[in-house]
């Protein structure tokens, strides 16, 4: 008799994981299936991912088709893809650019985040009735931008190093290191005693400061030596776990604190911005990123209360139009104060005029503190939504705007002008200068690019027609005729170009050769996966150039000089070829020269190539 409830209950657990399993798979299908028709048709109308994502999820959550339930749990595990977003961004930042770029981050970012933050809550307090308490908790967090939506876009068409982009970026960052005092005010302002207890707003900060030494700290003598003995291992997919530990460790170090978690992330990627893996744990974690970001949007989009919009429908779209009308004006007046150009403010302003997803974070929050009741949150998110909605129109309008001819008093050449050619040259600098020089003496067509008016006006001065525009653009180069280009040389000097830019351009233009000048080994090793005609480390021919003049004004006998040379480049090949073999810019350091290994036929003028 006691052994059929016994049964009953075991056959009760083993049934509930197969029921558990049946429901995630029929909600991973639902929910995959509609990214994948409302993306690509979102993207075949130019309108961009995110707002298919947030389509999908509106059509088949519990306020649509109710396909698929549990938004709230969904869209919490989602915002793992924001901080893996940020992770990889601060990848891509040395601690050297990040100092570079504090006046941009900090008096640049602080006024938009500030002047946007008052505009909104004033706007919201005096057309709506809602308290001051409950005006300050929707309106600072209107004031910022959609990091998930703006930053892949500068990434993928290669501006997120332009000056413009470098602006845009600072903006952003500070929006996400302002998460911290936001959260605090909400705080500071809660109705509900549960929160009367929680730390000061001293105390976060002094979390914050103490967290981000810690990440420091663990980043240089904790995660560089495990990375190195990863290296060595020589396992990949032991580089996929120590790149996800690093974002959740930190992530989860920034969450036991109630600091932001995007922040723990960002700080850990700076950390290995100047890593010989960088390119390693980039190429590993951004399918993770791509897909944990595309499911937030869909959480996002399924979390919205289409009753409540439905309701008040006038209200929503009126008072997005005011947010994004309100933002593009503030920041570009702020832009345009901070020194750029008309047309490069008025896209930033338009860039960065709509609402974030850490908006959702912060309206929970307010909820929580019993500042709005949930029916604003829901109006308020709607809000940031159709916002979000704006911006695949504005970017397009934005990008129109950054590469209009700026105002000096050349009249620069446009891409579209110029006559069909053999070759494309991107960058006419001292380097691509004798690029072009030898294809135009041997008589090839070229056409150049440049995206310095500085540089096109001299050039004009010995009568060479250099065009403007960035040639890491896929459309800027197939105006410039790349489609019937037999070669394209990238001659710019820029240390971040990688495969992610330039794999692109070879899909686009299959029949094109590639070149490219390489800043150090480092970079030539992030191209080691394509298939390039030909790669060059900038310095390396006149660094061997010197070398072999320096052994001459030593007396070393010609032959010597010769030989040395020779051997030299042999070992310098077979490194390369081990350092692209293992993945590793460490590898193979043992063959370098250095006292007590030298060549057999030379006693002295043995050097190290750094270059």
């Amino acid at each position: 008799m006691q052994g059929q409830p016994m049964q009953g209950q075991a056959a009760q657990v083993a049934a509930s994981p197969v029921s558990a399993t049946d429901m995630l798979l029929s909600e991973g299908v639902v929910l995959l299936g509609a990214a994948v028709l409302f993306v690509m048709l979102f993207r075949r109308l130019g309108l961009g991912a995110v707002l298919g994502y947030l389509v999908a999820g509106a059509l088949v959550g519990p306020q649509g088709l109710r396909l698929v339930g549990g938004a709230e749990s969904k869209l919490a595990i989602a915002e793992i893809g924001i901080v893996l977003l940020l992770f990889l961004v601060g990848l891509e930042l040395h601690p050297a650019r990040l100092w570079r770029l504090k006046r941009d981050i900090f008096a640049l970012g602080m006024a938009q985040v500030v002047l946007c933050g008052c505009a909104l809550t004033a706007i919201i307090f005096y057309t709506t009735g809602f308290t001051w308490g409950a005006a300050i908790a929707l309106g600072l967090p209107l004031a910022l931008s959609s990091t998930a939506q703006v930053l892949p876009g500068l990434k993928s068409s290669g501006r997120i190093n332009s000056p413009f982009g470098e602006k845009v970026f600072s903006i952003l960052l500070f929006q996400d290191l302002s998460i911290v005092p936001l959260i605090t005010i909400v705080a500071a302002l809660s109705r509900n005693p549960a929160n009367v207890g929680g730390p000061p707003g001293w105390l976060m900060a002094g979390y914050t400061v103490a967290a981000i030494a810690g990440l420091v700290l663990a980043g240089r003598f904790v995660l560089r030596p495990l990375l190195h003995l990863v290296g060595r291992l020589g396992e990949r997919e032991l580089f996929v776990v120590v790149g996800l530990f690093t974002v959740l460790a930190a992530a989860a170090l920034m969450h036991a604190l109630h600091l932001s978690t995007a922040l723990g992330a960002f700080i850990a990627g700076v950390m290995l911005a100047d890593s010989p893996y960088r390119h390693e744990i980039e190429a590993d974690v951004e399918p993770f990123r791509s897909i944990l970001l595309g499911l937030f949007f869909l959480a996002v989009g399924m979390v919205l209360d289409l009753h409540a919009v439905a309701a008040n429908p006038l209200f929503v779209i009126g008072m997005a139009g005011i947010l994004v009308l309100t933002k593009a004006a503030l920041i570009t007046g702020l832009a345009r104060l901070f020194g750029m150009e008309w047309n490069q403010a008025i896209g930033s302003g338009l860039l960065l005029s709509q609402g974030g997803e850490f908006g959702f974070v912060l309206f929970a929050q307010a909820q929580n503190a019993l500042l709005i009741a949930p029916q604003a949150a829901s109006l308020f998110s709607a809000i940031v939504t159709f916002s979000m909605a704006t911006t695949p129109f504005l970017m397009l309008f934005a990008r129109r705007l950054e590469f209009a001819k700026p105002r000096t008093g050349l009249d620069l050449p446009r891409p579209e002008d110029a006559p069909r050619g053999t070759a494309i040259i991107v960058g006419y600098g001292r380097f691509g200068q004798t690029v072009a020089q030898m294809l135009m003496g041997h008589g090839f067509g070229v056409v150049l690019i440049d995206k310095k008016p500085s540089q096109i006006e001299v050039s004009s001065q010995f009568d060479m027609k250099v065009y403007y525009g960035d040639g890491t653009r896929i459309d800027l180069l197939r105006r410039s005729g790349a489609e019937e280009a037999r070669l394209i040389a990238f001659c710019i000097d820029d240390p971040s170009l990688d495969a992610r830019v330039l794999e692109p351009i070879a899909e686009a233009f299959p029949q094109a050769a590639l070149v490219v000048r390489a800043f150090d080994r480092r970079q030539l090793l992030a191209f080691k996966d394509m298939d390039l005609a030909g790669i060059v480390r900038e310095v390396f021919e006149s660094a061997i150039c010197m070398g072999v003049q320096a052994m001459e004004a030593l007396g070393v006998p010609p032959e010597e000089v010769e030989e040395v040379e020779r051997q030299y480049r042999r070992n310098d090949e077979q490194r390369m070829a081990l350092q692209i073999e293992h993945g590793d810019f460490m590898a193979a350091k043992e063959l370098m020269y250095r006292p007590g290994r030298r060549m057999r036929l030379v006693a002295r003028g043995e050097g190290e190539d750094q270059a």
